[in-house]
C-alpha cells in the first residue's frame, strides 16, 4: 500500500513537470504591454496600453503634463483617433482625467491593419495634439505578441505621480555656442564717488533725537542732525545780560537822537546830513542788541538738558550723496569735536564688483567680452556689462591683479564687501550641447546628468564638461542634441536610483 501511494505521486508530480512549459507558455502568450513618450511645446505626453486587437477592448493610460509648469493637466477631454488608410477614422474619448493628470481611455477597433495615431487634449484654454505616428491592430492576440529586446542601458523608474508633486522640468539639449573664461574669486566695493563720510565742522552740541539709524536709506541734501555752535562766553551769564541792558539803553538813547535830528533837518537849522547819521547810529545798536539776545539765547539752548532753537541759529549736518547709512556715531544732546565722523554713506544700487585674477590669465583678459556674477542662492549668474579698469599692477603677496566691473545692485541682491565670484568672458567657442547647471549632479566626485527616456524612464549618463556662461555648461561628452534632461530634481531622480524597491503605481492602467 505505501509502494502504491509512493508510485502514485510520482506520477503526479511528473505530470505536473511536464504541464509546466506548457503553462508558461500560456503565460507568455499575453502581449507585453507598449508606451508612447512625446513632447509638444505645449504638453507632455506619456501613455501605457495593451498592444491592440481587432473586436477587443484595450485600455490607454493617458498621463499629460504641462510643459510651462510641469504639472499635471487636471481638466479637459482627450481624444485618441486611429485613422486607416482610407476611411473614416476611428474616435475615442475620456470626458476627463480619473485622478490629476491621467485619463483612461477604452480604444476597440473592429478591423485589424495599420493605422495613424494621434491623441487630442483639450483643457480649457489649453489645445494640443500629439501625432504618434503609425500603430498596428492585430487580428488576434497571438499576433499581438512581440520580442522585447534587452535594455540598452540601465532605466530608473521614476513616476508621474511623483514628478508632478515635486519641483521637477526637464528641457532639451541645444547646441550653444558659449565663451571661454575665467573663473576669480571678487569682492563687492563701493563705487568711486559712492562713499562718504558726513564729519563735525567745529565744535558743538547736537540738538535733537531723531537721528538715521544704520541701515536707514538718506537722499542727498537731507539734513541728518542739527548743530549748536558753542557760545563765546558759556560760562559768563551776566556778562551776556549786561551787555543786552547796554545795547537795549544804547537804542533808545539813539532813537532819541534820530528824532531830534528830523525835526532840525525838517525846520533846517541843521543839514541832511545829520539825519543820515543819526539813522546810521540807530540801525548800528539795533544789530547790537539783536545779537545781545543771540548770544543768550544760544547759551540757554546748549546749558539745556533738551536742546532746541530757542531763537539759536543751528547748523544743519546734510548728506553728500544718496545712500544708506552704514555707520553712525550720534547721540541725542551729546557734545562734539570739530572733525569727528557722525555718519558714514554708501550708495549700495551701483557697486564696484573687483576680480583678483592671476597674474598667469593676464594674455587672456586682454580679449574680455564680457563678465557675469556668481550670486550665492540665484538660479542663474547675472551679467556685468561696465567694465571700470583692468589693474597692471600685481600684488606681491596674492600675486594677483585686479579686472573691475560695475554692478546694478537697485536689487540688493549683494552686500558691500562681500566675497563672491566672477567668471570673465572672452571670446567664443565653438558649438557644442549645452545643458543648464542645474541638470549637473555630483555622484561620487563625478558629474552627471539624467536623461530622460520615456515618460516614467531616465538614464543615468557620466558627462565630462566644458566652458560656462550665463546658467549653461557645455556637454563635451556624455549627451547628444535633441536629448531631453531633468533640470529640477535631478537629485530626486538620483535617490531613486539608488532606492532597490521599485515604486508602485498610484493608478490603475
Amino acid at each position: 500500500m505505501n509502494r502504491a501511494l509512493i508510485l502514485g505521486l510520482v506520477i503526479l508530480t511528473a505530470g505536473c513537470q511536464r504541464q509546466e512549459p506548457g503553462a508558461r507558455k500560456a503565460a507568455e502568450a499575453e502581449p507585453h504591454p507598449e508606451s508612447y513618450t512625446n513632447w509638444t511645446l505645449k504638453t507632455e505626453l506619456f501613455a501605457e496600453y495593451v498592444p491592440l486587437v481587432a473586436g477587443r477592448t484595450s485600455r490607454f493610460a493617458v498621463h499629460l503634463t504641462r510643459l510651462d509648469s510641469f504639472k499635471p493637466v487636471e481638466t479637459g477631454k482627450v481624444e485618441i483617433r486611429l485613422q486607416p488608410a482610407d476611411g473614416r477614422a476611428l474616435s475615442f474619448s475620456a470626458g476627463g482625467p480619473s485622478s490629476p493628470g491621467i485619463f483612461g481611455v477604452d480604444v476597440k477597433p473592429e478591423a485589424a491593419g495599420q493605422y495613424q495615431l494621434s491623441v487630442h487634449v483639450n483643457s480649457g484654454g489649453l489645445n494640443d495634439v500629439h501625432e504618434l505616428g503609425e500603430i498596428e491592430v492585430s487580428a488576434t492576440t497571438a499576433a499581438a505578441v512581440h520580442e522585447h529586446g534587452a535594455e540598452a542601458e540601465e532605466k530608473i523608474a521614476f513616476l508621474k505621480e511623483q514628478q508632478w508633486t515635486l519641483d521637477f522640468a526637464t528641457a532639451v539639449i541645444e547646441d550653444r555656442r558659449l565663451r571661454t573664461s575665467i573663473r576669480a574669486p571678487a569682492e563687492v566695493l563701493p563705487r568711486s564717488g559712492g562713499e562718504a563720510e558726513v564729519t563735525v565742522p567745529f565744535d558743538g552740541r547736537l540738538a535733537g533725537s531723531n537721528f538715521p539709524v544704520i541701515g536707514a536709506r538718506v537722499r542727498q541734501g537731507q539734513t541728518l542732525a542739527s548743530l549748536l555752535p558753542p557760545t563765546s562766553a558759556p560760562s559768563d551769564i551776566s556778562t551776556l545780560e549786561l551787555a543786552r541792558e547796554e545795547a537795549s539803553l544804547a537804542l533808545q538813547l539813539a532813537r532819541k537822537d534820530r528824532e531830534r535830528a528830523e525835526r532840525l533837518v525838517q525846520s533846517g537849522a541843521a543839514p541832511a546830513k545829520r539825519l543820515d547819521e543819526a539813522r546810521t547810529f540807530e540801525a548800528t545798536v539795533e544789530a547790537r542788541l539783536r545779537a545781545a539776545d543771540a548770544r543768550i539765547a544760544q547759551y540757554d539752548a546748549s546749558s539745556s538738558a533738551e536742546a532746541h532753537s530757542g531763537g539759536a541759529r543751528l547748523f544743519a549736518l546734510r548728506a553728500p550723496i544718496s545712500g544708506v547709512v552704514v555707520e553712525t556715531g550720534a547721540a541725542p544732546n551729546a557734545n562734539v569735536k570739530a572733525g569727528e565722523v557722525l555718519f558714514r554713506i554708501v550708495d549700495a544700487d551701483a557697486v564696484y564688483v573687483s576680480a583678483a585674477v592671476p597674474e598667469a590669465e593676464l594674455p587672456q583678459v586682454r580679449n574680455l567680452t564680457g563678465a557675469e556674477l556668481e550670486i550665492p542662492g540665484a538660479a542663474r549668474p547675472r551679467a556685468l556689462s561696465s567694465l571700470v579698469s583692468i589693474g597692471r599692477v600685481v600684488d606681491p603677496q596674492s600675486r594677483t591683479f585686479p579686472v573691475i566691473y560695475q554692478f546694478d545692485n537697485r536689487d540688493r541682491s549683494v552686500a558691500i564687501h562681500q566675497a563672491i565670484h566672477v567668471r570673465l568672458l572672452s571670446k567664443p567657442a565653438d558649438l557644442a550641447p549645452a545643458a543648464p547647471e542645474s541638470a549637473l549632479v555630483d555622484d561620487g566626485g563625478r558629474p552627471v546628468i539624467f536623461v530622460q527616456s520615456s515618460g516614467e524612464a531616465f538614464v543615468r549618463r557620466p558627462v565630462r564638461l566644458g566652458v560656462r556662461e550665463g546658467g549653461y555648461v557645455q556637454i563635451v561628452e556624455g549627451v547628444f542634441p535633441g536629448e531631453r534632461v531633468v533640470v529640477k530634481g535631478a537629485h530626486l531622480v538620483r535617490l531613486a536610483s539608488m532606492s532597490s524597491q521599485v515604486p508602485a503605481h498610484g493608478h490603475v492602467h
